[in-house]
């Protein structure tokens, strides 16, 4: 048994909550489970977490189906309509018990097998301080040339502006712990300002080569326009938040009992 597996048999809560946001992906959803088990099972105790936003096919069931086969504890959340990746993550923040998520897109492109690295890195990070993100950074993306054209151009201007340490903000893969992502300030697409937002709070960001994979089955959910237009409007208001908020030093805390004179 792995350290990081001693360390999650010792209560009965999951060290790790594997969030999937979800929509219509029937035919990718069963096998990503089955390797998110393989990937987890001889590292930790974990649970996956799917929010299912707003499918009208049958991801959910596909889900549940499969986790039952392997015996994996899960939880499905599901959505009447569909609100976006980044309130579907929230809501899987929010009913997850594990305390440290990673986050994975249900479309398969993203390959289980790398969660362990992220984990390794994760406890060296914690040395550091509270606040941390391990970011997946897909090398050698498995995407037509105008998808990673957009991609390029995206994190160049995102790195210009908010210099947030990560070569690769759209990958999926990342790993942050659960007390971390529930100080996070939450708006629509802020799931691409991760590594940003947690650099908000003081927290170290490390980026983990991960791998990368083609599409199997379904459709992308994004274009060009949701992925770089409205991205514009975001990063203004991540400069703001930035730049409003304020991480106090705390000199002294002292306290008095009832009654207690102060020496």
């Amino acid at each position: 048994m792995t350290e990081l597996a001693a360390a999650a048999a010792a209560g009965a809560e999951p060290l790790v909550s594997v969030l999937i946001p979800a929509k219509n992906e029937t035919g990718n959803i069963g096998s990503l489970v089955a390797e998110v088990v393989a990937a987890l099972r001889p590292e930790c105790r974990f649970e996956i977490v799917l929010v299912d936003d707003g499918s009208d096919d049958g991801t959910g069931d596909e889900f549940l189906q499969r986790c039952a086969e392997l015996g994996s504890a899960a939880r499905l959340i599901r959505h009447e309509k569909s609100v976006g990746q980044s309130t579907a993550l929230m809501s899987a923040a929010r009913q997850a018990r594990g305390r440290y998520l990673i986050t994975i897109d249900g479309d398969g492109q993203n390959d289980p097998a790398d969660m362990p690295a992220l984990l390794r890195s994760a406890r060296e990070t914690e040395a550091q301080g509270e606040h941390f993100c391990i970011a997946g950074y897909r090398k050698n993306r498995q995407d037509t040339e105008w998808k990673k054209f957009q991609s390029r151009i995206a994190n160049a201007v995102r790195q210009k502006i908010l210099n947030d340490q990560v070569p690769d903000t759209g990958c999926g893969l990342k790993l942050i712990p659960r007390a971390t992502w529930l100080q996070l300030p939450y708006f629509d697409h802020m799931h691409r300002y991760l590594p940003a937002l947690v650099l908000r709070l003081g927290g170290a960001i490390r980026v983990v080569p991960v791998n990368h994979r083609a599409r199997q089955a379904g459709v992308s959910k994004y274009n060009a326009w949701n992925r770089l237009w409205v991205g514009l409007v975001d990063m203004a208001g991540v400069v703001w938040l930035t730049r409003r908020g304020k991480r106090p030093v705390i000199a002294q805390v002292r306290t008095l009992a009832a009654h207690e004179k102060p020496h």
